[in-house]
């Protein structure tokens, strides 16, 4: 709730705002409810206040279990500042698995990482031992870590397409990830939402990285069985 009856309220804070909108839009009815269903097709979020992180981990923990990603974290006080982020909201979310994967391409960053190979596009084995694609991750890493990379990258490219080059399929790296969804994009047919690089894996050979089957297990097992809390 950001204006109302004229009136901006970007200065008012995250209670009050929620107050305003909780007047307006009917909470939504549970599943088993007997009230009858409310005319508006639009409802407000469910939202607990926490008061310890003992509760936060409590309502996590339900928000995994009813098969959702996470929550969302926000102050009470805290004010909507649009165009800036804050430390007052933030996403908390549990990895959903982790794969081994390789680096079959990289391309060049952006901002501070503007000259630097710091996008890696990654790969799981196939039948016969291709590689297919299976997304791309661009954060988790060290600065050091991107600027070697880079250098490494740079000296074991296959083919020079500018801003991005295809690379030997050498650096084995472990990702996590939010889901699994079905992609045309992608050579094998997946695609990992939000995945980030957890480490290098150096001590992995590529014979040993994780395969297409492992993706489709995982793509199956999502859909099929609520999320269980670590």
């Amino acid at each position: 709730m950001l204006y109302q009856d004229g009136v901006l309220l970007l200065d008012e804070n995250l209670a009050s705002r929620r107050t305003r909108l909780e007047k307006l839009l009917p909470p939504i009815q549970p599943a088993d409810s007997s009230e009858p269903s409310p005319i508006s097709p639009i409802y407000t979020a469910p939202a607990t206040r926490c008061d310890s992180v003992e509760s936060i981990k409590e309502f996590f923990n339900s928000s995994l279990a009813a098969g959702h990603e996470g929550i969302v974290v926000k102050l009470p006080q805290s004010c909507y500042t649009p165009g800036r982020r804050g430390r007052s909201w933030f996403k908390l979310k549990e990895p959903f698995a982790t794969l081994d994967v390789v680096v079959t391409a990289v391309e060049y960053g952006h901002g501070k990482r503007h000259g630097l190979l710091s996008d890696y596009t990654f790969s799981v084995r196939g039948d016969g031992n291709a590689l297919l694609t299976v997304g791309k991750a661009y954060s988790g890493l060290t600065d050091a870590e991107i600027k070697s990379g880079t250098e490494y990258f740079l000296q074991h490219t296959t083919e020079d397409l500018g801003a991005r080059r295809i690379v030997e399929p050498t650096v084995v790296i472990e990702v996590a990830f939010n889901n699994i969804q079905k992609s045309p994009r992608h050579e094998s047919g997946f695609a990992l939402r939000f995945p980030r690089i957890l480490r290098l894996r150096p001590d992995k050979p590529v014979a040993e990285i994780d395969t297409l089957d492992r993706v489709a297990q995982l793509y199956v097992r999502q859909i099929t069985l609520p999320r269980t809390p670590a």
